[in-house]
């Protein structure tokens, strides 16, 4: 996608409905570039000798030494915990205005990480540099290998300080950004053998299963994902969202907003105001949990209080950006299906 496609967007339509376009730049990694089929290239989960990763833009990041001193997206940072990486640099929605761990922090003790940038467009350069990072780690919402909440003005500047490594989270089925990030997670030392990562990673399985054995039960039950903004509600389609084509692909029944409607946001996803919230007929509504969206309780339009699923109780959260750990993403996948076995037929 194109910088001057992208540009249209605003912040909040950007951070909405998991239309995230990844408008932080391309930022090149230090060390050789090599194919583009992705593929790690550690070692293992050595801690000590020379270490390398070879990234979802097919680059290679090569240092002398396994990485201590990581600065990455508060999300990623997340999943590495849940591996038991720790990182002590983060940049991306961390705190809430109270202080308090933002979703997409996860288990992280916020109070002892360095933030760098708490916002979208956010990234205190100088702070940076002090900190003396060996590798930026993020995700890539796009097709050129954007870095995510990497702002555009100071890209250039952050790029000479370190190498950095992106996990594509675009146009794939969620597994696939899973593994990835195990397998980054393993080359800084996690040991993916260990029994509580063995376990989650079977629990994500079996909710697979569960979530496919309920879509499949229940074909009539169609699902929304929405969004919400002071002045739209934004429909997200299955297109480029991990969770909603791996939804999509278990047969879950996803309302899917026309492509000329989603056009204008990059295939994305579909405005709406909230007088025409009740545009698609959905039995449940799966609603976006980041703290940059107005959250459900929240929504004071009668529009939306008069919509069957909102009136029957069938709201559930979603996670456009999801923390890449089988922990984590396990919770999301059982909550739809336990959804979809309970649901009534509202629509």
């Amino acid at each position: 996608m194109s910088n001057a496609t992208t540009a249209r967007f605003s912040r909040r339509g950007l951070l909405a409905a998991g239309g995230a376009l990844g408008l932080g730049a391309l930022v090149t990694a230090c060390g050789s570039e090599d194919s583009k089929d992705g593929g790690s290239d550690a070692k293992g989960a050595a801690k000590s000798g020379p270490w390398s990763f070879k990234d979802d833009r097919g680059k290679t990041v090569s240092l002398d030494h396994v990485p201590t001193k990581i600065v990455a997206f508060t999300g990623v940072a997340a999943a590495l915990y849940d591996y038991g990486i720790e990182v002590e640099g983060v940049f991306g929605p961390t705190r809430t205005k109270d202080g308090k761990a933002d979703v997409q922090a996860g288990d992280m003790d916020v109070s002892k990480l360095t933030v760098f940038g708490n916002r979208f467009d956010q990234f205190n350069v100088e702070q940076y540099a002090a900190f003396q990072p060996e590798v930026l780690i993020t995700t890539t919402f796009d097709a050129a290998g954007s870095l995510w909440y990497v702002p555009l003005a100071s890209k250039d500047k952050i790029a000479k300080l370190a190498p950095s490594v992106a996990i594509s989270v675009f146009d794939r089925q969620i597994p696939k950004p899973l593994q990835r990030m195990a397998e980054l997670a393993e080359s800084l030392g996690a040991d993916l053998k260990a029994a509580k990562v063995v376990e989650a990673k079977k629990r994500f399985e079996a909710a697979s299963e569960r979530l496919r054995k309920a879509a499949k039960s229940r074909p009539e039950i169609k699902v929304l994902a929405g969004s919400a903004s002071d002045a739209i509600f934004y429909v997200s389609g299955s297109n480029f969202s991990i969770d909603l084509e791996y939804f999509k692909a278990l047969g879950v029944n996803l309302v899917e907003p026309p492509e000329k409607a989603k056009k204008a946001n990059g295939g994305w996803f579909e405005n709406l105001s909230w007088e025409n919230v009740d545009k698609y007929p959905a039995d449940i509504i799966m609603m976006d949990d980041r703290a940059s969206t107005i959250q459900p309780a929240d929504i004071t339009e009668a529009t939306w209080k008069k919509l069957p699923a909102v009136k029957a109780g069938q709201v559930i959260s979603r996670s456009p950006e999801p923390i890449l750990s089988y922990d984590k993403c396990t919770p999301l996948v059982e909550n739809l299906a336990k959804a979809i076995e309970s649901a009534k037929k509202v629509a």
